[in-house]
C-alpha cells in the first residue's frame, strides 16, 4: 500500500502578520504543517499501521524552510518526504496541482492521495479538485470516516448543519480530512530524532513541466479590518429603529 499526503507549510494562525509591499507578507514568522492535512497525515500513517506495510510519502510544494515541516509530519509516522521548491508562499493552486500531479505521475500512483479540506492561510479550496482533474481521480472532501474496501473506500462526509453522508468511492481517490477523521499524534522524542534521517527528496518545478504561467495574479493584501465594538441601543422599540437606521446611514454608510 502506498499513499500520498499532501501538506502545505503555512503560518501559525496564532502569529500576527506584515504585510510588505502590498504583494508579499514576512516570511520570518513560525510556520506550521497545514492542520487539516494533519488529519489526512494521522489516517494514512494509521491505515499503514494497522495493514502491517506500506508506505506513507509526504508532498509539499514550498520552499526550503518547509523542511521543518516535512520533519514535522515524518515525525508522525510518514516514511519519506518530497519537496517541490519554490519560493512563491502565494503560488496559485493551479500551479500547486500540477507540480504534484507531476511528482505523483513520476512516482506511481498511489492507492489513496490525503490531503487537507483547506489550507488556513488562503483557504482557496480548489487543490483537491484540480489535482483529482489532472489524474482522473475521484475526489471527496470534508472527510469524517473512512473504511477500506478491497477495491472501494466507504466515506463519510460532512454536507453541512450537522448533517453527513455515506459514499461508496473507487480507489485511487483523493481525500480532503477535516476535523473529527481522527486525533493527530503527538510525536515522542525518539520519532523526533528518527525523522532527521528520513529521506527529502528535493525536486525543481521546471523538471516537473510546470511553468511560470498562472490563470489567477495576485494584485493587493490587505490586512483584515478591525471590527467596531457592538453598542447596546436603549428606549422604546420605535426610538431603538430611529438610532439603528441613523448608524447604518451616518456612520456605516450602507445605507
Amino acid at each position: 500500500m502506498r499513499i500520498y499526503v499532501c501538506v502545505k507549510h503555512v503560518p501559525d494562525t496564532a502569529i500576527n502578520i506584515k504585510i510588505i509591499n502590498d504583494k508579499e507578507y514576512d516570511q520570518q514568522v513560525k510556520c506550521v504543517p497545514n492542520p487539516y492535512d494533519e488529519y489526512g497525515v494521522e489516517e494514512a500513517v494509521s491505515l499503514v499501521e494497522k495493514a502491517g506495510q506500506g508506505e506513507v510519502v509526504a508532498l509539499c510544494v514550498g520552499s526550503e524552510s518547509a523542511v521543518n515541516t516535512l520533519k514535522s509530519v515524518m515525525a508522525m509516522g510518514v516514511h519519506r518526504s518530497i519537496l517541490i521548491k519554490t519560493d512563491n508562499p502565494l503560488m496559485g493552486s493551479e500551479r500547486v496541482a500540477r507540480a504534484l500531479a507531476g511528482t505523483i505521475l513520476a512516482e506511481g500512483l498511489p492507492d489513496l492521495i490525503f490531503m487537507g479540506k483547506q489550507s488556513v492561510d488562503s483557504e482557496g479550496m480548489q487543490t483537491p479538485y484540480r489535482l483529482g482533474a489532472l489524474l482522473n481521480l475521484p475526489v471527496v472532501v470534508n472527510v469524517t470516516g473512512l473504511s477500506l474496501e478491497t477495491s472501494t473506500a466507504r466515506i463519510v462526509r460532512e454536507i453541512g448543519g450537522g448533517a453527513r453522508e455515506i459514499l461508496g468511492v473507487k480507489r485511487p481517490c483523493i481525500l480532503g480530512a477535516t476535523k473529527g477523521l481522527n486525533e493527530p499524534r503527538y510525536p515522542k522524542l525518539p520519532d523526533i530524532l528518527k525523522a532527521k534521517k528520513k529521506e527529502i527528496k528535493r525536486l525543481e518545478m521546471p523538471t516537473l513541466g510546470v511553468g511560470e504561467t498562472e490563470s489567477c495574479r495576485l494584485t493587493k493584501l490587505e490586512p483584515v479590518q478591525e471590527r467596531s465594538h457592538a453598542r447596546i441601543l436603549e428606549g422604546t422599540v420605535e426610538e431603538m429603529v430611529d438610532s439603528l437606521v441613523k448608524i447604518l446611514r451616518e456612520e456605516e454608510k450602507v445605507m
